[in-house]
């Protein structure tokens, strides 16, 4: 379904497409944008209102439960008028909580920590009235919460999806620990009350409660304050109180006296509380006013935000609406210039370009002015043509080079054939001297047929390499034949023919100029059919008459053959392969052979599942191949009895019987010794063909009746006549031969060729019984 629609896409929706793509991402990015930065903005904007709301009551809640955390000091350390000022603090504090948890979102995790923080207020309350436990643990319990109201401020209030908003609250979550530092300070100063004596443990506190709040101002506010909360701030670092401060917090650090009980403290603490109050009223109110600030740039910034996605939105529809024109006049006029480029390039492709390939397929001169030529177009649709015109050039190169390679590589497959066909002739005719001269050797006469058999497979493999280089295979018929006797002319070129069953069921005759073809595409088909199949099993081949002309099946026993083999099988059937795929199977060309003659015929052959679970193999070969059904072959010479030299002493020579015989070709025809063993024979020289001047084999053929008992006679089988079922290209003269080597089958060998030839000599015998009017 995707290749069909990928398929029928017009380029106008492409290129449409390709605009309407970009400018949806565009789309979903702006619309994206501006959802975060509206996000954004209602985020500032509900900071602002919680600040607004909460944190007016949440910084005087901290103040008070700072003042109480320094008047339990007082009145843990005895101080006089504690127990009142105490009182008074506790009041603070408890509106301060009232307001913060009316105000408070309980929904807030912070805010619920206080919330549950205050809870215990009353307990520890009780614990410092009545003295319970240490000071330090009642005074941590106040502590702990102003630490986590600080923490409310740096969570809820800190906007850090703002760089800038972030850069400006940073002093303010610093100043507010800075001055917790203080308020520690001064509850530990209480805590020391009129003795003015610490123990190790807060001493140690004080001092770092100074570092820490001298740090913070160092390093986190006075950098980052305004120019005016920083002016604002060196008024209060210059005011007496302040001074008052730092000599008092110097002096401790260094005035300090170890005593038995712990650190005494020195005289100048005295002044701690009236400059205290003083200056902590000072840095309120510069912390109250650096948080204001930042809540109005708050609100200005969530201004800005919503403007910003106004501006966002208004320069996104302008420039959808500029792509949108831009991709109609684009659309329309890439369309029309590949129009024009696609009427040149069919015409090209299904006029000039078939032209041109099938005048190199026929070896003609191809003119390069009828070729698309390269114009060194820049425009990008020019180029286009111009390399449709470089791959033009490049396929007719290609073509021009693989019609020279095909006719070179036809040429030298045709020397090759001729030389060997040269070797396979003169084996032939050595096997048929040898035959005359050692007849009467029952098993040295076995072998030699044997060796015959295997000479002419080698004939059919040089013949298969005519045909896979392009070549043909004469035919030297001039008769037609019967198909009985074109079955058995295709079996015997099969090394394993005993197997081979053989049923005509019709009597049709075969036209004489395809019968070579015609037996040689059986002969592949049989020969694989034997090889594939077990050695014991019956090879059926089987022919009949149908509507279409001639049913040929060869059915095996062979294994079982997956479907997807079978596919790739009738593929080769019905495929010319590129040599390539010839090299990579050039141990299985069989079904290469049979898809060329089969393409020559006219024919078709499939390979299917039979019905045994093996192999068959279906031909149907058209009618036009067939011989017409009242032609007559004309009566045959009779054939001329050998002369009495020729015939063995031990068989008495009877009167010749003449039987009619078809024409020879790639049937290793045989005639049989007076032992009966199968024997090849020389045909009577020919007479010259009349009107031609040129002579021709003639198809005479010699009779010899046998007899095995030395009584009664039978009729001998035809004789092959040599080299006039080859091709042109394998015909030539003989060359010497050599010496012929020593044989070295043993005895067991020979006695299993005899049995085997002696059971193919009585199949033939009863076949042309059968044959006999």
């Amino acid at each position: 379904m995707t290749n069909r629609l990928r398929r029928t896409v017009r380029l106008r929706t492409l290129l449409i497409w390709l605009a309407v793509v970009p400018t949806v991402a565009m789309g979903a990015q702006v619309a994206v944008t501006a959802e975060r930065l509206l996000a954004q903005s209602e985020h500032l904007r509900a900071d602002v209102a919680a600040a607004e709301r909460v944190g007016a009551p949440l910084y005087t809640l901290m103040v008070d439960l700072q003042a109480e955390r320094t008047a339990t000091a007082s009145r843990w350390a005895g101080t006089a008028g504690a127990e009142e000022e105490l009182r008074i603090r506790r009041q603070a504090t408890d509106r301060a909580a009232a307001e913060f948890r009316r105000l408070a979102d309980h929904s807030s995790e912070s805010v619920g920590t206080i919330v549950r923080r205050l809870g215990d207020l009353a307990a520890y309350r009780q614990r410092a009235d009545a003295r319970s436990g240490t000071a330090d643990a009642t005074l941590n319990y106040y502590t702990g919460a102003v630490g986590e109201i600080i923490q409310v401020y740096q969570e809820e209030f800190s906007h850090a999806e703002d760089a800038e908003l972030t850069q400006e609250s940073r002093p303010v979550v610093a100043m507010l620990s800075a001055t917790e530092m203080v308020a520690r300070e001064d509850t530990i100063l209480a805590l020391a009350g009129p003795s003015r004596e610490l123990d190790s443990a807060s001493f140690d506190r004080f001092i770092s409660a100074v570092g820490a709040q001298r740090y913070l101002y160092e390093t986190w506010i006075v950098p980052y304050l305004p120019e005016g909360d920083r002016q604002f701030h060196e008024r209060i670092v210059a005011s007496p109180d302040w001074q008052t401060k730092v000599r008092i917090e110097n002096a401790i650090v260094s005035d300090h006296k170890d005593t038995g009980s712990g650190i005494k403290l020195p005289a100048e603490v005295s002044g701690w509380r009236a400059a205290h109050d003083n200056f902590s009223r000072q840095t309120a109110t510069l912390n109250v006013d650096r948080a204001r600030a930042v809540l109005v740039r708050g609100e200005a910034k969530a201004a800005e935000l919503q403007t910003e996605v106004t501006w966002l939105i208004a320069g996104s529809s302008g420039a959808l609406l500029i792509v949108a024109v831009m991709v109609v006049f684009t659309t329309r006029s890439v369309l029309r210039r590949l129009h024009a480029l696609h009427e040149r390039t069919v015409t090209v492709a299904e006029k000039t370009l078939p032209d041109v390939v099938a005048r190199l397929q026929r070896g003609l001169p191809v003119d390069d002015g009828a070729l698309p030529a390269v114009a060194g177009e820049r425009d990008e649709v020019g180029r286009i043509s111009d390399a449709f015109a470089r791959v033009v050039a490049v396929s007719v190169d290609g073509h021009r080079q693989l019609a020279a390679e095909r006719h070179g590589f036809g040429m030298f497959a045709s020397g090759i054939a001729a030389r060997t066909g040269n070797l396979v002739s003169r084996q032939l005719s050595l096997t048929e001297d040898l035959q005359d001269a050692f007849g009467h050797n029952e098993a040295l006469l076995a072998q030699l047929m044997r060796s015959d058999q295997l000479t002419v497979g080698m004939r059919r493999q040089i013949e298969n390499l005519l045909i896979l280089s392009g070549g043909e295979v004469p035919d030297p018929h001039t008769e037609p034949m019967r198909v009985a006797d074109l079955l058995r002319e295709a079996a015997a070129e099969v090394e394993d023919f005993r197997r081979i069953e053989r049923q005509a069921l019709d009597e049709a005759s075969v036209a004489p100029q395809v019968i070579s073809q015609v037996s040689h595409l059986l002969a592949e088909l049989l020969d694989n059919a034997t090889r594939f199949s077990p050695p014991r099993s019956k090879v059926v081949i089987r022919a009949e008459l149908v509507a279409n002309g001639l049913s040929v099946e060869i059915e095996d026993r062979g294994p079982r053959v997956t479907a997807a083999s079978y596919e790739e099988m009738n593929r080769r059937l019905h495929t010319a392969p590129p040599y390539a795929v010839l090299a990579e199977n050039a141990h299985r060309l069989g079904l290469f052979v049979v898809g060329h003659l089969a393409d020559q015929l006219g024919a078709t052959v499939t390979l299917r599942r039979s019905v045994y679970g093996g192999t068959s193999a279906v031909v149907i070969l058209p009618g036009e191949l067939l011989a017409a059904a009242g032609t007559q072959e004309p009566e045959r010479e009779p054939v001329r009895e050998p002369s009495p030299a020729a015939t063995p002493v031990d068989v008495p020579v009877p009167v010749p019987v003449p039987v009619p015989v078809p024409e020879p070709r790639a049937a290793d025809l045989v005639l049989h010794t007076g032992s009966g063993l199968p024997s090849r024979r020389r045909p009577e020289p020919a007479a010259a063909a009349e009107g031609d001047g040129e002579r021709t084999p003639a198809p005479a053929l010699a009779l010899r009746p046998v007899s095995r008992d030395g009584g009664a006679t039978r009729p001998a089988l035809p004789e092959r006549v040599p080299q006039t079922h080859m091709t042109q290209q394998l015909r030539g003269p003989r060359a010497p031969e050599p010496a012929p080597a020593p044989d070295t089958a043993t005895p067991e060998e020979v006695a299993d060729a005899w049995a085997d030839y002696e059971q193919g000599t009585q199949t033939v015998e009863e076949e042309l019984r059968q044959d006999q009017p």
